[in-house]
This record gives structure tokens, C-alpha cells and sequence, in this order.
């Protein structure tokens, strides 16, 4: 995720990593998971979403998980999660009343886990992958953003935004098109989006080759 990015969308959401002698376990809170959950609840989102990863702080690696649950005072839950690192958490208005907490063991005891939250676009199956459906997906992606930075950041002190110049198309292999405002670097491509491409329906790629599609930022 873009540095500015993570910074604005995570000032205040702070996770604490308990150590052990023979391994790190990670801990976070629930809610700070819920309130970001519920922007996207409440939104029209098709396609924008906020992922959660955790990473390694050094080397920004995944942070692979060997286990993980969701604690309540009274009960207990499995985390789901992917090979990714990618928490799949439910949106659950009980957990943020009981004051859940996520607790994750890493596969590497050495790893020294943080979270990393992702504004991104996935689920784009049976989508074409076009000029005007990137113009929608950029479209998202940039509400979300500032949806989830808050009425007082996005309103009053919308200077402090970080501005989104398009999107970044994570391709499954290297592509290259012929176009000045698309440039890519093997399989990552940076598509500097236009209002003027809302009416342009032609096909760039086809959209099974797409691993995900994040926001460009520039600053």
C-alpha cells in the first residue's frame, strides 16, 4: 500500500505485537476492524473494498499465519484468512460490543507482524476490463478513500488527502499497451484515468489476467 495512504487511513489504528520467548503472537482490536468494515457497509460499493494483510515490519513480507482466533470475554472463534495473510474477518456488530480482540501466530517466530490495510478492487468477474469500467472502479476507490478518512479530514481539511491519479492494475503476467497514459512495469500497470474515458468500451485485457486493482497515488 502506498505509504501516504496507510498513514491517513491508519493513524489511529494501532495494533499491539505481545512477545514471547519462542514466538511473537500479533493482537489487535476488533473495532478498529469494525468501523472501517462499516464505511464499506454503508457505502454503494460493486466493486471497492478495504482488505486487511499483516506483513513483516522489516522486510514487509507476508507475515504467514500458522493459526488464528477471534476472543471474547465469554467465547471464542476461528479466523479465516488466506495464504496471503489476508484477514477475512465478519462484520459483526456483537463481536465490537463484546470488545473482540484478533489474535494471530505467525508461521516464522522471527517475524515481527503489523497490519496493513489495502483499499483495493478484486471481485471483478464477468467485468470487461475497459477504459470505462477503470473509470468506475477509480471512482470507488477514490469515495472509499475518503469516506474512510473521515468528515473532518475529507471536508475540512481536504488538502491533507493524498491525491489518486488513477489506478494500479496487478496483472497474473507482464503486459504492455500503446497508450501514453498507461505505462507498466512487467506485470504492475499505472493507468493515469480520465473523465474522458467514460464512453470508452473497448476490451485492454482480459479480465482473468487482473490480480487486483488499487489506487494510483501520486503524492
Amino acid at each position: 500500500m502506498n505509504k501516504p495512504l496507510l498513514k491517513l487511513v491508519t493513524a489511529s489504528f494501532l495494533a499491539v505485537a505481545a512477545s514471547s520467548a519462542v514466538a511473537k503472537e500479533f493482537v489487535m482490536s476488533y473495532d478498529g476492524f469494525y468501523d472501517r468494515l462499516k464505511v464499506v457497509n454503508k457505502g454503494d460499493f460493486q466493486y471497492a473494498r478495504v482488505n486487511f494483510y499483516i506483513s513483516d515490519i522489516g522486510t514487509n513480507e507476508v507475515c504467514s499465519i500458522k493459526s488464528g482466533t477471534i476472543l471474547t470475554e465469554k467465547n471464542e472463534y476461528p479466523l479465516n484468512y488466506t495464504d496471503k495473510a489476508q484477514l477475512l474477518l465478519p462484520f459483526d456488530k456483537q463481536l465490537d460490543t463484546d470488545k473482540a480482540v484478533i489474535v494471530v501466530q505467525p508461521k516464522n517466530p522471527v517475524h515481527d507482524c503489523q497490519l496493513k490495510l489495502q483499499i483495493e478492487a478484486k471481485e471483478l468477474d464477468g467485468l470487461a476490463l475497459s477504459k470505462q469500467s477503470l473509470l468506475v472502479i477509480n471512482n470507488e476507490l477514490e469515495e472509499l478513500l475518503t469516506d474512510l478518512s473521515g468528515f473532518f479530514v475529507s471536508k475540512l481539511m481536504w488538502f491533507l488527502l493524498p491525491e489518486q491519479k488513477g489506478v494500479v492494475v496487478t496483472f497474473k503476467t507482464p503486459k504492455q499497451f500503446d497508450d501514453e497514459r498507461i505505462t507498466c512495469e512487467k506485470s504492475v500497470c499505472y493507468f493515469e484515468v480520465t473523465d474522458s474515458w467514460e464512453d470508452n468500451t473497448t476490451v485492454l485485457a482480459d479480465i482473468n489476467e487482473v490480480v487486483k486493482v488499487t489506487p494510483w497515488i501520486s503524492k
